[in-house]
């Protein structure tokens, strides 16, 4: 074994209790307690050399490292987002928020009021009903063909309105 293997196997049986315990007065978990003393562990092996075994100032420099990661263990935690299993809590929160629904509704019912008002038919029968051309020819008295000419420009004309409202580019 090298000297810096010694080295930490003395400072694990010398103050592997001592951390455990300051780390489960933070950590109810235990597995979890222990994991963080292992970091702590080897945190301080990765820098072996700043420990000192000639002062007295080893278990506090191991005590800071084991406050820091445990600090850092609950910053992580708490950017986590935490699951929620009460039916009730679940329920309590709230649609999440439509804002862009509403303001994309506005800008497609402005450009809409652009289009004439045969566009506007075609636009409506074909694309929001559902409809086929066949179908939206016999509901407007108007050949296929109209359909589909009067469906290609009103498509040409809302991608130039909104072009013209800044939505498209």
């Amino acid at each position: 074994m090298t000297r810096d293997e010694e080295l930490m196997t003395a400072l694990y049986t010398e103050h592997y209790g001592v951390l455990l315990a300051f780390v489960s007065r933070y950590e109810r978990d235990r597995h979890r307690a222990e994991d963080l003393v292992q970091d702590t562990l080897l945190r301080a092996w990765r820098h072996i050399e700043r420990i000192d075994v000639t002062r007295d100032t080893t278990r506090a420099y191991l005590l800071t490292i084991a406050r820091n990661v445990v600090s850092n263990a609950w910053r992580a935690e708490q950017r986590r987002p935490q699951l929620v299993s009460d039916p009730d809590a679940v329920a309590a929160v709230a649609d999440p928020d439509n804002v862009d629904q509403l303001v994309e509704g506005w800008l497609i019912r402005a450009a809409l009021d652009r289009l004439s008002v045969e566009h506007r038919e075609v636009i409506k029968s074909v694309y929001y009903d559902g409809r086929t051309v066949a179908d939206t020819a016999r509901r407007l008295s108007v050949p296929e063909g109209t359909v589909k000419s009067r469906a290609y420009y009103a498509v040409r004309a809302l991608r130039a309105v909104f072009e013209e409202m800044g939505v498209l580019r």
